[in-house]
């Protein structure tokens, strides 16, 4: 497990500004949060060298790329071993519509997260699934009919 970092208030105000909008220059980063240029620009930059800022990245709307429909797909295996968890890890990195996988706790192995164009899309992914990944128990998909809520803003702790 990861060591939490120790963030003072400024650098959580930093990293809030960070989340909404990673595109804002320094100078408008430091005016939000109350510090001059250099000392935010330092917080920033140890930071970013800690791995706290893992990474900035542009949020795509899915709708616009071809990607609007949002499916998570849950995922049991028999299997537990090595040599199948690397075929599983080997397949699923291959599949760039694959956008998160978690292994869960309780009846469920994985739940992966997709986004496809539509079910047809979906299909296409299963079909890739269970050809390139043996001893599949239950391949489950469900398909969200409206996202109520999204962020990749990561809270701050109280």
């Amino acid at each position: 497990m990861d060591k939490i970092a120790d963030l003072d208030a400024k650098d959580w105000a930093i990293l809030e500004e960070l989340q909404r909008d990673c595109s804002s220059s320094i100078q408008t980063v430091a005016d939000a949060v109350g510090l001059s240029v250099n000392p935010c620009w330092r917080r920033i930059k140890r930071m970013e060298e800690s791995g706290v800022i893992a990474g900035r990245v542009a949020l795509l709307n899915p709708a616009m790329v071809g990607a609007a429909t949002c499916v998570f797909v849950t995922v049991r295996t028999r299997r537990h071993d090595a040599e199948w968890l690397a075929a599983f890890n080997a397949a699923i990195a291959d599949i760039d519509e694959i956008m998160e996988c978690h292994r869960m706790a309780g009846d469920i192995d994985y739940m992966l997260k997709l986004r496809v164009a539509d079910i047809g899309g979906y299909d296409r992914i299963y079909q890739k699934l269970i050809r390139r990944v043996p001893d599949l128990v239950d391949v489950t998909a469900s398909f969200s009919m409206e996202e109520m809520k999204t962020t990749t803003a990561l809270p701050r702790p109280r």
